[in-house]
């Protein structure tokens, strides 16, 4: 009898174990699900402003090089959607696995404990009159063993009694198990519909896509006329970016010098106060406010192919943000306005200073700054222009730290 109340103390432990440990791991799995279901709004949030932002390019009765844009990027972000829908339904697989280890473990502990409990029980039942417990006690050797004998039918009785409670912590916590389980295969089948539902609207669009190619590729040189335009408007940007910038340095360094500070050849220098807005600037990197309320990366930085024209590479100084009309361009950190320029192509164009870091917004219609202004994070500068051709309304955005161009994309925080 002593080996079996040995053995209940075993099975005790392991419950407690099992009951301490089910909520930690059920609120690390509760994050988990939680992160990824954000990442999915998210990306369903972009598809409904993509949605809304292609409704526009149907407008024009010809098919243009915005729409295939945005149809490009309503696919990439449907193809993450089906990853992150993916993502789900395998969490919730890991979940319903551990979860019927889970009830197979409780059942097999339940039935442990009954079986133990039945034992006892019967053995209660031989030793249930005050005869035979105090016969047990006085036909003790000595003192010292009428005490141990004593001491085992208190801790007997007492271990009963906690076997009972067990059995039943133990048929609430597999009853709780079995709900979750539902659960979860109610949200599995739900998750395995929307999957559906995405692959579907994923292919529609795809066919979509090889249609408007090949509608765009009949339209060669007109596009050759456009990209063009494009590069002009690029270089003459950049050209007079590079001319701000050497003409802020010059400026920082002969200040600095009639102020009898040290001045490095080639870079700016800075004041106490314009170095703390740069390192300000600097430690943001991944936080910074979307120049845009409302908006959708459709263009990236650097080097890439021509979505329609073959063996044409079309190089990128910053990031194309698509928005809709009528979006206000703002500032995505405090700083002074450099410059305000006119580019060909590309209308308005704001040039913002935050120490050695220049931010530039370009595609604006209407500017509501002017040179030297104090601007404060967020604060707007502008309305984005809107291409009455096609119906694009986009907002070109770099940022450059000295004479070198940074993918923005890296510096504005993830929408969420």
């Amino acid at each position: 009898m002593a080996n079996s109340i040995f053995r209940i103390k075993g099975r005790g432990i392991g419950l407690l174990l099992l009951c301490l440990l089910l909520p930690s791991a059920l609120l690390a799995q509760t994050q988990s699900r939680e992160a990824l279901e954000r990442d999915k709004q998210n990306i369903e949030r972009e598809i409904r402003l993509i949605n809304e932002m292609l409704q526009e390019t149907k407008k024009s009765a010809e098919v243009s090089m915005n729409h295939l844009v945005m149809l490009n990027t309503q696919i990439t972000r449907r193809e993450s959607l089906v990853r992150a829908i993916n993502n789900e339904i395998n969490q919730i697989n890991r979940r319903i696995d551990a979860q019927n280890n889970t009830i197979k473990e409780l059942t097999r502990e339940l039935e442990e404990l009954r079986e133990s409990y039945a034992k006892m029980v019967q053995y209660a039942w031989h030793t249930r009159s005050n005869y035979q417990r105090m016969a047990f006690l006085f036909s003790s050797k000595n003192f010292n063993q009428a005490y141990k004998r004593l001491r085992y039918l208190q801790e007997y009785a007492r271990h009963r009694q906690l076997q009972a409670e067990k059995i039943v912590l133990t048929q609430e916590a597999l009853k709780q198990e079995i709900t979750r389980l539902e659960e979860q295969k109610q949200q599995q089948e739900k998750l395995r519909a929307e999957q559906q539902q995405a692959m579907q609207e994923l292919s529609r669009e795809k066919t979509e896509q090889d249609q408007t190619i090949t509608q765009l590729r009949r339209k060669e040189q007109d596009l050759m006329r456009r990209l063009r335009e494009q590069e002009r408007a690029r270089q003459e940007l950049q050209r007079n970016i590079e001319r701000i910038i050497a003409e802020e340095r010059r400026r920082s360094q002969e200040q600095a010098r009639a102020e009898g500070r040290t001045v490095t050849p080639g870079t700016f220098a800075l004041t106490p106060e314009e170095q703390l807005l740069s390192n300000n600037f600097a430690g943001n990197r991944g936080k910074l406010p979307w120049p845009v309320e409302r908006g959708v990366i459709t263009g990236t930085f650097g080097e890439q192919p021509h979505p329609v024209l073959r063996n044409i590479k079309i190089v990128n100084n910053g990031i194309d943000i698509a928005s809709v009309p009528g979006a206000k361009a703002r500032v995505i950190f405090e700083g002074t306005v450099s410059r305000i320029i006119t580019v060909p192509g590309a209308h308005y164009a704001v040039i913002v200073r935050h120490g050695e870091y220049l931010t530039v917004y370009s595609n604006l219609a209407q500017v509501t700054v002017k040179n030297g202004d104090k601007l404060s994070i967020r604060q707007e500068i502008g309305s984005v222009a809107t291409d009455s051709r096609d119906g694009k309304t986009q907002l070109h955005l770099e940022i450059w730290k000295g004479n070198d161009k940074l993918n923005p994309a890296d510096w504005i925080a993830r929408q969420r």
